[in-house]
C-alpha cells in the first residue's frame, strides 16, 4: 500500500490565494485547492501559517481584522483542508477580529479548550478567558 503523501501548506500560496496579486500565482494555489478538494492532495495546514498570514494581511496589506477573521473562517473549515487545531484556530477568530494579537487569542482558545488558564503578567489578558 502507498504511503498518503501530505503536503504542508506555504503562508505564501495561502496569501496569493486570498489576495491575488500575483495572478499566476493565485491560478495555481486555486489549481492545487481545487485538486485537494477532490482527494488528489493532501494539504495540512499548520497554526504557524495561520499565524503569519494574519500578521503580513494585516501589517502588509493593511487589512482589518474583521476581514481576516471571515475570510480564515470560511478557509480553515474546510473539511478537506488537513487543519491541524482547527477548532482551536477557529475558535481564537472570535477573539482575534476583536483586536486581540493573534498570539494571545491562540492562547484563549487553548485555555478556554482545556478547561485551564494562561500564565501571564497581561491582566486584560488574563480578564478576557472570564
Amino acid at each position: 500500500m502507498a504511503k498518503e503523501i501530505k503536503e504542508i501548506l506555504d503562508t505564501n500560496v495561502l496569501l496569493r490565494f486570498l489576495v491575488g496579486d500575483e495572478p499566476q500565482q493565485q491560478e495555481k494555489a486555486k489549481i492545487w485547492f481545487s485538486e485537494g478538494k477532490i482527494g488528489k492532495r493532501k494539504i495540512v495546514v499548520k497554526p504557524l501559517v495561520v499565524a503569519e498570514t494574519c500578521f503580513v494581511l494585516e501589517s502588509f496589506y493593511k487589512k482589518n481584522r474583521r476581514d481576516i477573521a471571515k475570510t480564515l473562517q470560511i478557509f480553515l473549515s474546510q473539511k478537506w483542508l488537513k487543519v491541524e487545531e482547527r477548532k482551536t484556530l477557529l475558535n481564537l477568530l472570535d477573539w482575534y477580529k476583536k483586536g486581540g494579537h493573534f498570539v494571545d487569542s491562540y492562547l484563549l482558545a487553548c485555555a478556554k479548550k482545556e478547561k485551564g488558564k494562561i500564565l501571564s503578567f497581561d491582566k486584560k489578558l488574563t480578564r478576557d478567558l472570564r
